[in-house]
């Protein structure tokens, strides 16, 4: 699957695997944990240091290992990942792009309520 596809069908699903309180609430409070990570980690390459390297891994990490559990309460699991690359490009999709539109598109609160 290629990434507009597997964009495509992360965000179709996306309501379907996001709809526990706890689990909504914890993404609220760790994606932007995984963002700020990525761009340190970006920004320890660019200044070739270690310590903003494993700074922002060390973010990225504790934000994917949350979500793991927040997913975890979840009446329904998540697909699993069918290999590395899907773990990457899920995990990044989901971070960057499909969780930020699932709140300001209003989708967030809506499950939310529901929930």
């Amino acid at each position: 699957m290629g990434p507009l596809e597997l964009l495509r069908w992360q965000w179709e699903s996306y309501p379907r695997y996001h709809t526990h309180r706890v689990n909504l609430i914890l993404h609220l409070v760790v994606v932007p944990l995984f963002l700020a990570g990525s761009v340190i980690l970006l920004l320890g390459v660019v200044r070739l240091s270690w310590t903003w390297l494993l700074g922002g891994a060390a973010c990225m990490a504790v934000s994917v290992v949350a979500q793991g559990r927040g997913h975890r309460l979840e009446a329904v699991p998540p697909e699993p990942f069918t290999g590395p690359g899907n773990f990457v490009g899920r995990l990044f999709l989901e971070q960057w792009i499909n969780f930020p539109r699932f709140v300001l598109s209003g989708r967030w609160w809506q499950s939310l309520r529901m929930g």
